[in-house]
């Protein structure tokens, strides 16, 4: 891969999914000459993760402002963005695009029914049968809203005398709500939950298993906790599970199913400052951590993403490899940070196939089977032909 497209792929706090074995990229931000630039949001990157190979799709329509903290999701090939920051301010708008047609447009999600949720970012999105379910973040919020609210769904950080309408200030901090876009009906709603909730937090992780979403850590938690919600019933449940061997409690990570019952978490900002390289696995039915060793522990991220691949592959993207988080005596500030990558860092969470384990001996290998690759069909040629390209991408570039 040549250095300019490494440059142009390299970001932090973007959106990532995978869909027939191509790993789809927007958004995000870079650092140029030590300030934050929002990557832009007429293109979009696509990874064969077969080969390796990118190609960038240029976007039309109504393209969304250029976004810090939003929330994408994806409902078979048909990618929603929700939240965030524009240049100007926190923003509730929706926008949805189909990335699986050749001329791809942005659609600004209008017309809907229910209350819109408040501005927000750092929140998270469970996909459950074609529903967007939104949980937690950090924005403001009117003092009516304030006062209609929930003492415990949102916790009040600080205060601007902003006029809006005939208001006259706002609330800004973090919330625990759970906002429910139905993507048939284009409806809003907020379910009455029951059970302990988490307590109000953005930075976190997400995942879902089965009709069960699940999040952990995030700011204004110390703990690596886990708790989960019945999309059906709406009951929330803590996990007790006993801090011996449990992770450092942390932010900015990763939680993907890998599993009818387990969860993979990666990296992340810790609670003691650092930019984590560290693996774990949470078996929901023990309640029970586990580390993982893997090959990747010079490699930490935080502000990364983490999608499901084929045989249970966890494919990570982008992030940062080095936070740095500076603390005087106002204020916590994050510096801005160089250290953005562009790699795909890939996890086996399952045993592999012996089909699987073949393709990749074979792409490994091609020299020894030339007169045999041709006696192939077409279909498979052609897959062993693109791993042979992938592994030969991944081989060191002799120096001189």
């Amino acid at each position: 891969m040549d250095a300019a497209l490494i440059s142009r792929l390299e970001r932090s706090s973007h959106t990532a999914f995978i869909d027939n074995n191509t790993l789809y990229v927007w958004g995000g931000y870079q650092v140029v000459a030590g300030q934050d630039v929002m990557l832009p949001s007429d293109e979009i990157w696509l990874c064969d993760l077969d080969s390796g190979t990118w190609e960038q799709k240029e976007l039309t329509g109504d393209v969304p402002p250029e976004l810090s903290g939003f929330c994408g999701s994806n409902i078979k090939s048909m990618l929603y963005i929700f939240g965030g920051c524009d240049p100007s301010e926190y923003s509730n708008q929706m926008f949805s695009i189909d990335v699986s047609q050749p001329c791809c447009s942005w659609k600004r999600v209008t017309d809907t029914k229910g209350t819109t949720p408040s501005p927000r970012n750092k929140h998270s999105c469970w996909v459950h049968r074609d529903r967007l379910i939104y949980f937690g973040g950090y924005g403001c919020k009117t003092i009516g809203e304030v006062r209609n609210a929930s003492s415990s769904n949102f916790v009040v950080e600080e205060m601007s005398w902003t006029t809006i309408g005939n208001t006259l200030f706002r609330c800004w901090g973090w919330n625990n709500e759970v906002n429910v876009f139905d993507t048939h009906s284009a409806t809003w709603s907020m379910p009455e939950t029951q059970g302990p909730a988490p307590t109000p937090r953005g930075c976190h992780a997400s995942a879902l298993l089965g009709n069960k979403g699940y999040i952990t850590g995030g700011v204004e938690t110390a703990e690596l906790d886990i708790f989960c919600l019945n999309l059906e019933t709406w009951t929330w449940t803590r996990f007790d599970v006993s801090p011996s061997g449990a992770p450092l409690g942390r932010s900015l990570h990763t939680m993907t199913s890998i599993s009818d019952h387990m969860l993979f978490i990666y990296g992340g900002l810790g609670t003691d400052g650092n930019t984590l390289n560290d693996a774990w696995q949470f078996n929901t039915m023990k309640r029970e951590w586990s580390k993982v060793t893997h090959q990747h522990k010079d490699k930490p991220r935080v502000c990364h993403t983490a999608s499901l691949g084929s045989d249970s592959d966890v494919m990570v993207f982008g992030g940062s490899s080095n936070l740095c988080i500076l603390v005087d005596s106002v204020a916590v500030l994050r510096a801005p940070s160089e250290h953005h990558c562009s790699d795909v860092l890939i996890f086996q969470t399952q045993p592999y196939s012996l089909f699987r384990l073949c393709e990749d001996f074979i792409g490994r290998n091609p020299e020894l089977f030339r007169q045999q690759l041709n006696w192939l069909p077409s279909k498979l040629r052609h897959k062993i032909n693109k791993r042979a390209a992938f592994f030969s991408a991944m081989k060191p570039v002799p120096t001189a």
